[in-house]
Protein backbone atom coordinates (compact mmCIF):
# COMPACT_ATOMS: atom_id res chain seq x y z
CA UNK A 1 0.00 0.00 0.00
CA UNK A 2 1.11 3.55 -0.98
CA UNK A 3 0.83 6.76 0.48
CA UNK A 4 1.49 10.66 -0.88
CA UNK A 5 2.43 13.26 0.65
CA UNK A 6 -1.17 13.92 1.31
CA UNK A 7 -2.36 11.42 3.07
CA UNK A 8 -1.73 7.72 2.23
CA UNK A 9 1.55 5.55 3.39
CA UNK A 10 4.56 5.47 1.60
CA UNK A 11 6.08 2.31 0.35
CA UNK A 12 8.49 0.67 2.71
CA UNK A 13 12.20 1.28 1.59
CA UNK A 14 15.12 -1.16 2.70
CA UNK A 15 15.89 -0.26 5.89
CA UNK A 16 19.77 -0.20 5.38
CA UNK A 17 19.35 1.79 1.91
CA UNK A 18 19.74 5.78 3.06
CA UNK A 19 16.86 8.08 1.98
CA UNK A 20 17.97 10.48 -0.74
CA UNK A 21 16.08 13.46 -2.74
CA UNK A 22 14.46 10.71 -5.58
CA UNK A 23 12.74 8.91 -2.20
CA UNK A 24 10.83 11.95 -1.00
CA UNK A 25 9.92 12.93 -4.36
CA UNK A 26 8.43 9.34 -4.82
CA UNK A 27 6.88 9.37 -1.18
CA UNK A 28 4.82 12.82 -2.61
CA UNK A 29 7.44 15.77 -1.50
CA UNK A 30 7.91 18.53 -3.52
CA UNK A 31 11.25 19.43 -3.61
CA UNK A 32 12.90 22.76 -2.01
CA UNK A 33 15.48 24.33 -0.32
CA UNK A 34 13.95 22.50 2.78
CA UNK A 35 15.06 19.41 1.24
CA UNK A 36 18.61 19.31 2.98
CA UNK A 37 17.01 19.52 6.61
CA UNK A 38 14.67 17.11 5.69
CA UNK A 39 16.67 14.20 4.33
CA UNK A 40 19.28 14.97 7.53
CA UNK A 41 16.22 14.58 9.99
CA UNK A 42 14.61 11.46 7.53
CA UNK A 43 18.27 9.31 8.05
CA UNK A 44 19.05 10.39 11.55
CA UNK A 45 15.21 8.94 12.40
CA UNK A 46 15.98 6.36 10.27
CA UNK A 47 19.31 5.41 11.77
CA UNK A 48 17.59 5.38 15.36
CA UNK A 49 15.33 2.61 13.98
CA UNK A 50 11.88 5.02 13.06
CA UNK A 51 9.98 3.02 9.92
CA UNK A 52 9.08 5.03 7.22
CA UNK A 53 5.49 5.57 8.52
CA UNK A 54 7.27 7.69 11.13
CA UNK A 55 9.55 9.28 8.99
CA UNK A 56 6.67 10.42 6.76
CA UNK A 57 4.83 11.99 9.02
CA UNK A 58 7.77 13.71 10.73
CA UNK A 59 8.82 15.28 7.24
CA UNK A 60 5.47 16.19 6.77
CA UNK A 61 6.20 18.92 9.73
CA UNK A 62 8.94 20.33 8.49
CA UNK A 63 8.05 20.69 4.59
CA UNK A 64 7.31 24.47 4.30
CA UNK A 65 3.69 25.36 2.94
CA UNK A 66 4.69 28.39 0.73
CA UNK A 67 2.78 31.85 1.97
CA UNK A 68 2.17 34.27 -0.23
CA UNK A 69 1.30 38.25 0.10
CA UNK A 70 -2.12 38.77 0.01
CA UNK A 71 -4.03 40.01 -2.95
CA UNK A 72 -5.35 43.33 -0.97
CA UNK A 73 -3.93 44.64 2.34
CA UNK A 74 -6.05 44.43 5.64
CA UNK A 75 -7.72 47.62 6.61
CA UNK A 76 -5.42 49.13 9.22
CA UNK A 77 -6.12 52.15 11.84
CA UNK A 78 -4.31 55.57 11.28
CA UNK A 79 -4.58 58.01 13.97
CA UNK A 80 -2.83 61.12 12.35
CA UNK A 81 -4.62 63.97 10.88
CA UNK A 82 -2.49 65.89 7.95
CA UNK A 83 -2.36 69.56 8.82
CA UNK A 84 -0.98 71.44 5.79
CA UNK A 85 0.67 70.79 2.72
CA UNK A 86 4.06 68.71 4.09
CA UNK A 87 1.66 66.49 6.45
CA UNK A 88 -0.67 65.75 3.26
CA UNK A 89 2.71 64.68 1.62
CA UNK A 90 3.79 62.83 4.92
CA UNK A 91 0.81 60.72 5.97
CA UNK A 92 0.39 59.92 1.66
CA UNK A 93 3.75 58.22 1.86
CA UNK A 94 2.93 56.55 5.24
CA UNK A 95 -0.32 54.83 4.19
CA UNK A 96 1.53 54.39 0.80
CA UNK A 97 4.21 51.67 2.91
CA UNK A 98 1.27 50.62 5.32
CA UNK A 99 -1.10 49.44 2.63
CA UNK A 100 1.82 47.47 0.75
CA UNK A 101 2.73 46.13 4.74
CA UNK A 102 -0.44 44.94 5.59
CA UNK A 103 -0.10 42.24 2.66
CA UNK A 104 2.30 40.32 4.32
CA UNK A 105 0.62 37.55 5.24
CA UNK A 106 1.93 37.72 9.24
CA UNK A 107 0.45 40.66 10.03
CA UNK A 108 -3.61 40.59 11.70
CA UNK A 109 -3.85 44.10 12.63
CA UNK A 110 -2.28 47.41 12.24
CA UNK A 111 -2.18 51.35 13.25
CA UNK A 112 -0.43 54.69 12.77
CA UNK A 113 0.51 57.14 15.26
CA UNK A 114 0.23 60.76 14.97
CA UNK A 115 3.85 61.28 14.93
CA UNK A 116 4.74 58.63 12.01
CA UNK A 117 6.80 59.13 8.84
CA UNK A 118 8.35 56.94 6.16
CA UNK A 119 11.60 55.17 7.36
CA UNK A 120 12.71 53.86 3.98
CA UNK A 121 12.41 53.84 0.19
CA UNK A 122 11.41 50.33 -0.07
CA UNK A 123 7.95 49.90 -0.54
CA UNK A 124 6.12 48.45 2.39
CA UNK A 125 8.62 48.83 4.60
CA UNK A 126 7.47 49.85 8.29
CA UNK A 127 6.59 53.55 9.07
CA UNK A 128 8.44 55.20 12.52
CA UNK A 129 5.06 55.82 14.15
CA UNK A 130 3.91 52.15 12.58
CA UNK A 131 2.41 49.18 15.06
CA UNK A 132 1.71 45.57 13.67
CA UNK A 133 0.17 42.65 15.13
CA UNK A 134 1.39 39.25 13.64
CA UNK A 135 0.87 35.72 14.26
CA UNK A 136 3.63 33.37 15.21
CA UNK A 137 6.04 36.08 13.95
CA UNK A 138 8.83 38.22 14.78
CA UNK A 139 10.24 40.64 11.78
CA UNK A 140 13.07 42.06 12.81
CA UNK A 141 13.20 44.57 10.17
CA UNK A 142 9.68 45.98 12.51
CA UNK A 143 12.38 46.87 15.13
CA UNK A 144 14.94 47.77 13.08
CA UNK A 145 18.78 47.68 14.65
CA UNK A 146 17.83 50.60 17.14
CA UNK A 147 16.82 47.85 19.56
CA UNK A 148 14.42 48.81 22.66
CA UNK A 149 15.31 52.69 21.41
CA UNK A 150 13.67 54.07 24.60
CA UNK A 151 13.31 56.31 27.37
CA UNK A 152 14.07 56.44 31.67
CA UNK A 153 13.12 58.85 34.28
CA UNK A 154 14.85 59.62 37.31
CA UNK A 155 13.21 62.00 39.62
CA UNK A 156 15.33 63.50 42.06
CA UNK A 157 14.34 63.82 46.10
CA UNK A 158 15.31 67.57 46.26
CA UNK A 159 15.35 70.59 44.54
CA UNK A 160 19.15 71.03 42.77
CA UNK A 161 20.61 73.73 40.23
CA UNK A 162 19.60 72.30 36.69
CA UNK A 163 23.21 73.66 35.41
CA UNK A 164 24.99 71.51 37.75
CA UNK A 165 22.68 68.83 37.10
CA UNK A 166 23.45 69.05 33.33
CA UNK A 167 26.97 69.13 34.06
CA UNK A 168 27.10 66.39 35.89
CA UNK A 169 25.39 64.44 33.31
CA UNK A 170 27.41 65.61 30.89
CA UNK A 171 30.93 64.63 33.03
CA UNK A 172 29.66 61.03 32.83
CA UNK A 173 28.27 60.70 29.88
CA UNK A 174 29.36 59.37 26.18
CA UNK A 175 27.59 60.38 22.84
CA UNK A 176 28.76 59.65 19.03
CA UNK A 177 30.23 56.32 17.63
CA UNK A 178 31.81 53.54 19.60
CA UNK A 179 31.49 53.46 23.22
CA UNK A 180 33.16 55.06 26.14
CA UNK A 181 36.60 55.29 27.07
CA UNK A 182 36.16 54.86 30.47
CA UNK A 183 34.23 51.32 31.16
CA UNK A 184 31.00 51.44 33.05
CA UNK A 185 30.68 47.17 33.57
CA UNK A 186 27.49 46.15 33.59
CA UNK A 187 26.08 44.50 35.97
CA UNK A 188 22.48 43.82 35.59
CA UNK A 189 23.29 39.76 35.83
CA UNK A 190 25.30 37.70 37.10
CA UNK A 191 25.08 34.79 33.95
CA UNK A 192 25.85 37.46 31.09
CA UNK A 193 28.80 35.69 29.47
CA UNK A 194 26.67 32.41 29.95
CA UNK A 195 24.06 34.00 28.04
CA UNK A 196 26.11 35.44 25.19
CA UNK A 197 27.62 31.86 24.96
CA UNK A 198 24.57 29.98 24.87
CA UNK A 199 22.39 32.32 22.57
CA UNK A 200 23.51 32.00 18.72
CA UNK A 201 22.30 35.88 17.90
CA UNK A 202 24.31 36.80 20.96
CA UNK A 203 27.02 34.85 21.21
CA UNK A 204 30.55 36.71 20.36
CA UNK A 205 29.22 40.02 21.43
CA UNK A 206 31.06 40.36 24.72
CA UNK A 207 32.93 43.59 23.92
CA UNK A 208 30.26 45.60 22.60
CA UNK A 209 28.01 44.26 25.62
CA UNK A 210 31.04 46.04 27.95
CA UNK A 211 32.33 48.75 25.22
CA UNK A 212 28.64 50.54 24.73
CA UNK A 213 27.33 50.13 28.31
CA UNK A 214 26.28 53.64 29.35
CA UNK A 215 26.97 55.45 26.53
CA UNK A 216 24.34 57.16 24.49
CA UNK A 217 24.97 57.08 20.48
CA UNK A 218 23.98 59.28 18.02
CA UNK A 219 21.11 60.77 16.11
CA UNK A 220 17.92 61.54 18.15
CA UNK A 221 19.49 60.30 21.38
CA UNK A 222 19.56 62.58 24.25
CA UNK A 223 19.63 63.56 27.69
CA UNK A 224 17.29 66.22 29.55
CA UNK A 225 17.16 67.88 32.50
CA UNK A 226 14.09 69.52 33.63
CA UNK A 227 11.36 69.18 36.20
CA UNK A 228 7.85 67.64 37.14
CA UNK A 229 5.41 70.25 36.53
CA UNK A 230 3.50 69.02 39.99
CA UNK A 231 5.83 69.07 42.07
CA UNK A 232 8.87 71.25 41.23
CA UNK A 233 11.13 68.09 41.50
CA UNK A 234 14.31 68.16 39.35
CA UNK A 235 14.28 64.94 36.77
CA UNK A 236 16.67 63.92 34.61
CA UNK A 237 15.61 61.87 31.22
CA UNK A 238 17.85 60.04 29.03
CA UNK A 239 17.02 58.51 25.43
CA UNK A 240 18.75 55.30 23.59
CA UNK A 241 18.47 52.00 22.64
CA UNK A 242 21.03 48.99 22.84
CA UNK A 243 23.03 50.68 20.75
CA UNK A 244 26.03 48.09 18.83
CA UNK A 245 24.61 45.29 20.95
CA UNK A 246 21.19 45.52 19.29
CA UNK A 247 22.33 46.39 15.86
CA UNK A 248 24.72 43.04 15.60
CA UNK A 249 21.21 41.41 17.21
CA UNK A 250 19.45 42.67 14.25
CA UNK A 251 22.16 42.31 11.33
CA UNK A 252 21.99 38.45 12.69
CA UNK A 253 18.11 38.25 13.07
CA UNK A 254 17.51 39.52 9.43
CA UNK A 255 19.83 36.90 8.08
CA UNK A 256 18.17 34.42 10.26
CA UNK A 257 14.70 35.84 8.90
CA UNK A 258 15.74 36.11 5.32
CA UNK A 259 16.26 32.69 4.79
CA UNK A 260 13.28 31.37 6.45
CA UNK A 261 10.88 33.61 4.67
CA UNK A 262 12.87 32.58 1.21
CA UNK A 263 11.79 29.15 1.85
CA UNK A 264 7.95 29.87 3.01
CA UNK A 265 7.24 32.75 1.76
CA UNK A 266 9.76 33.77 -1.37
CA UNK A 267 7.40 36.66 -2.99
CA UNK A 268 7.73 38.62 0.45
CA UNK A 269 10.39 41.38 0.25
CA UNK A 270 13.38 40.80 1.81
CA UNK A 271 12.95 43.22 4.52
CA UNK A 272 9.34 42.37 5.75
CA UNK A 273 10.92 38.96 6.47
CA UNK A 274 10.34 37.12 9.75
CA UNK A 275 11.30 34.33 12.25
CA UNK A 276 8.27 32.11 13.61
CA UNK A 277 7.77 32.86 16.51
CA UNK A 278 7.48 29.48 18.11
CA UNK A 279 10.38 27.64 16.33
CA UNK A 280 14.16 26.80 18.54
CA UNK A 281 15.11 29.52 16.32
CA UNK A 282 12.75 31.94 17.14
CA UNK A 283 12.09 31.52 20.50
CA UNK A 284 16.22 32.27 20.51
CA UNK A 285 15.44 35.63 18.72
CA UNK A 286 13.02 36.11 21.25
CA UNK A 287 15.75 35.55 24.29
CA UNK A 288 17.93 37.91 22.67
CA UNK A 289 15.59 40.73 22.50
CA UNK A 290 14.73 40.13 26.49
CA UNK A 291 18.86 40.51 27.03
CA UNK A 292 18.86 43.36 25.26
CA UNK A 293 16.05 45.08 27.25
CA UNK A 294 17.86 44.24 30.23
CA UNK A 295 20.84 45.71 29.02
CA UNK A 296 19.34 49.06 27.67
CA UNK A 297 17.81 49.31 30.93
CA UNK A 298 19.66 48.85 32.91
CA UNK A 299 22.26 51.26 30.32
CA UNK A 300 19.70 54.31 31.37
CA UNK A 301 20.04 54.03 34.79
CA UNK A 302 23.76 53.44 35.05
CA UNK A 303 24.17 56.94 33.72
CA UNK A 304 21.77 58.14 35.91
CA UNK A 305 23.15 56.43 39.03
CA UNK A 306 26.40 57.96 38.30
CA UNK A 307 25.12 61.43 37.96
CA UNK A 308 23.10 60.98 41.20
CA UNK A 309 26.44 60.17 43.22
CA UNK A 310 28.25 63.59 41.65
CA UNK A 311 25.13 65.35 42.70
CA UNK A 312 25.08 63.79 45.83
CA UNK A 313 20.96 64.02 45.79
CA UNK A 314 19.03 60.51 46.47
CA UNK A 315 16.74 59.05 43.93
CA UNK A 316 13.15 59.71 44.53
CA UNK A 317 11.64 57.75 41.68
CA UNK A 318 12.35 56.07 38.29
CA UNK A 319 10.48 54.24 35.56
CA UNK A 320 11.45 53.66 31.91
CA UNK A 321 9.49 52.91 28.58
CA UNK A 322 10.79 51.36 25.74
CA UNK A 323 9.00 52.30 22.39
CA UNK A 324 11.02 50.28 19.67
CA UNK A 325 10.29 46.68 19.82
CA UNK A 326 8.03 43.87 19.95
CA UNK A 327 5.84 42.79 22.48
CA UNK A 328 3.84 39.70 23.30
CA UNK A 329 0.38 40.20 24.60
CA UNK A 330 -2.57 37.39 26.16
CA UNK A 331 -4.08 37.01 22.91
CA UNK A 332 -0.84 35.28 22.46
CA UNK A 333 0.01 37.74 19.02
CA UNK A 334 3.50 39.23 18.46
CA UNK A 335 2.78 43.41 18.62
CA UNK A 336 5.92 45.12 16.68
CA UNK A 337 5.72 48.96 17.49
CA UNK A 338 8.48 51.04 15.60
CA UNK A 339 9.02 54.33 17.21
CA UNK A 340 5.75 53.57 19.21
CA UNK A 341 4.92 53.54 22.96
CA UNK A 342 2.87 50.57 24.47
CA UNK A 343 -0.12 51.93 26.03
CA UNK A 344 -1.67 49.09 28.06
CA UNK A 345 -1.35 47.34 31.52
CA UNK A 346 1.70 44.95 31.74
CA UNK A 347 3.10 45.71 28.56
CA UNK A 348 6.37 44.72 30.23
CA UNK A 349 7.42 42.94 33.44
CA UNK A 350 8.48 46.10 35.38
CA UNK A 351 5.48 48.38 33.78
CA UNK A 352 4.17 50.52 36.70
CA UNK A 353 1.67 52.28 34.59
CA UNK A 354 3.29 54.83 33.21
CA UNK A 355 5.23 56.11 30.25
CA UNK A 356 7.02 58.82 28.69
CA UNK A 357 6.39 60.49 25.07
CA UNK A 358 9.28 63.37 24.41
CA UNK A 359 8.23 66.01 21.86
CA UNK A 360 11.50 68.23 21.26
CA UNK A 361 13.85 69.43 22.84
CA UNK A 362 12.31 72.92 23.85
CA UNK A 363 8.66 70.86 24.70
CA UNK A 364 7.87 69.45 27.81
CA UNK A 365 8.42 65.55 28.25
CA UNK A 366 5.02 64.11 28.53
CA UNK A 367 4.43 61.68 31.40
CA UNK A 368 1.21 59.59 30.47
CA UNK A 369 -0.81 56.73 31.95
CA UNK A 370 -2.29 53.80 29.63
CA UNK A 371 -5.07 54.15 27.58
CA UNK A 372 -5.15 50.68 25.45
CA UNK A 373 -7.42 51.52 22.68
CA UNK A 374 -7.81 48.32 20.30
CA UNK A 375 -7.97 50.24 17.27
CA UNK A 376 -4.48 51.87 18.15
CA UNK A 377 -3.16 48.16 18.76
CA UNK A 378 -2.99 49.38 22.62
CA UNK A 379 -0.05 51.70 21.56
CA UNK A 380 0.31 55.60 21.72
CA UNK A 381 3.26 57.80 19.57
CA UNK A 382 6.80 58.11 21.11
CA UNK A 383 7.15 61.68 20.00
CA UNK A 384 6.65 64.42 17.46
CA UNK A 385 8.21 62.65 14.59
CA UNK A 386 9.30 64.27 11.43
CA UNK A 387 7.49 65.59 8.11
CA UNK A 388 11.30 65.69 6.22
CA UNK A 389 13.80 63.94 5.68
CA UNK A 390 16.82 65.49 7.80
CA UNK A 391 18.61 66.38 4.50
CA UNK A 392 15.13 67.40 3.12
CA UNK A 393 14.89 69.86 6.03
CA UNK A 394 17.92 70.96 5.81
CA UNK A 395 17.94 72.23 2.59
CA UNK A 396 14.55 73.69 3.14
CA UNK A 397 15.73 75.52 6.49
CA UNK A 398 18.51 77.54 8.51
CA UNK A 399 17.11 76.76 11.55
CA UNK A 400 18.05 78.60 15.49
CA UNK A 401 19.04 77.44 18.75
CA UNK A 402 15.82 77.35 20.63
CA UNK A 403 15.43 80.96 23.50
CA UNK A 404 15.58 79.97 27.21
CA UNK A 405 17.36 76.27 26.65
CA UNK A 406 20.37 75.16 27.61
CA UNK A 407 20.95 72.92 24.70
CA UNK A 408 24.52 71.32 24.05
CA UNK A 409 26.29 69.10 21.90
CA UNK A 410 28.64 66.69 22.90
CA UNK A 411 30.82 66.73 19.61
CA UNK A 412 30.98 70.51 19.94
CA UNK A 413 29.21 70.86 16.20
CA UNK A 414 25.26 71.70 16.56
CA UNK A 415 23.11 68.94 14.80
CA UNK A 416 20.70 71.36 12.95
CA UNK A 417 18.81 68.34 12.05
CA UNK A 418 17.57 67.98 15.55
CA UNK A 419 16.50 71.16 16.43
CA UNK A 420 13.31 71.63 17.56
CA UNK A 421 11.65 72.97 14.16
CA UNK A 422 12.87 69.14 12.29
CA UNK A 423 10.09 67.67 14.05
CA UNK A 424 5.95 67.96 13.52
CA UNK A 425 4.37 70.89 15.72
CA UNK A 426 4.02 69.09 19.04
CA UNK A 427 0.84 70.85 20.47
CA UNK A 428 -0.82 68.97 17.26
CA UNK A 429 0.79 65.80 18.53
CA UNK A 430 -0.41 66.05 21.62
CA UNK A 431 -4.00 67.03 20.92
CA UNK A 432 -4.01 63.92 18.74
CA UNK A 433 -2.98 61.87 21.29
CA UNK A 434 -6.16 63.46 23.39
CA UNK A 435 -8.55 63.19 20.25
CA UNK A 436 -7.74 59.71 19.83
CA UNK A 437 -7.71 58.21 23.72
CA UNK A 438 -4.03 56.96 23.13
CA UNK A 439 -2.82 57.86 26.36
CA UNK A 440 -3.70 60.25 29.67
CA UNK A 441 -0.89 63.02 30.12
CA UNK A 442 -1.11 62.96 33.87
CA UNK A 443 2.32 64.96 34.10
CA UNK A 444 5.78 67.13 32.59
CA UNK A 445 8.61 66.80 32.54
CA UNK A 446 9.34 70.71 31.98
CA UNK A 447 12.62 71.66 30.08
CA UNK A 448 15.78 73.38 31.34
CA UNK A 449 18.58 71.97 28.51
CA UNK A 450 19.65 68.94 26.94
CA UNK A 451 22.34 67.35 25.64
CA UNK A 452 22.43 65.81 22.19
CA UNK A 453 25.85 63.90 20.25
CA UNK A 454 26.09 66.91 17.91
CA UNK A 455 27.20 66.53 14.09
CA UNK A 456 30.65 64.37 15.10
CA UNK A 457 30.51 63.39 10.86
CA UNK A 458 31.90 66.91 9.39
CA UNK A 459 35.27 65.58 11.68
CA UNK A 460 34.62 62.07 11.39
CA UNK A 461 38.07 60.12 10.72
CA UNK A 462 37.00 58.31 7.40
CA UNK A 463 35.64 62.11 6.27
CA UNK A 464 39.10 63.57 6.63
CA UNK A 465 40.60 60.66 4.94
CA UNK A 466 38.47 61.03 1.99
Amino acid sequence: MTRNADGASPDIAAKSVAIDGNTLIAWGFKPGKWFNQGLAEANRLRRVGADDDAIFIALQGLQPVETLLRTNGLPYGVFLDAEGELERANLASVTAHMDALMRVPTIVAGAVMPDACPSGTALGTIPVGGAVACEDAIHPGFHSADICCSVAITVFARKDDPRRILDAVQAVIHFGPGGRKTMIVPDFAPDIDATLQANPFLHGLDNIVTGHFGSQGDGNHFAYVGHLRSSGQPALVTHHGSRGLGAQLYKRGMAAARKHTQIVAPRVPAHNAWLKASSAEGQAYWQALQFARSWTKASHFAIHDHAARSLGNAVADRFWNEHNFVFRRDDGLYYHGKGATPSWAGFSPDDDGRTLIPLNMAEPILITAHRDRKEALGFAPHGAGRNLSRSAFLRREKPDLPEGIDVRFYCGKPDLSELPQAYKNAASVRAQIDKYGLAEVIDEVVPYGSIMAGDWEQDAPWRKRR
